[in-house]
């Protein structure tokens, strides 16, 4: 998973939230993200335009550092 943006990405099924560390260091709870919308962001080429089009903006999140 190369990606000059995300370093990390892990997703929590029975909570349905995705956790995203990016290479600056921040790491992001993303809420209410449906397993499809992690699946496709799994299945990219590019997680960071996956992320920008698909999650950030789109589900609430908590700061987790």
């Amino acid at each position: 998973m190369p990606s000059s943006v995300i370093r990390f990405f892990q997703y929590d099924p029975a909570d349905e939230h995705l956790d995203v560390m990016f290479v600056s260091g921040r790491r992001y709870r993303y809420h209410e993200v449906p397993e499809e919308t992690y699946d496709g962001m799994r299945r990219a080429f590019s997680k960071g335009e996956y992320f920008n089009e698909y999650i950030r903006d789109q589900y609430r999140f908590t700061l987790l550092n």
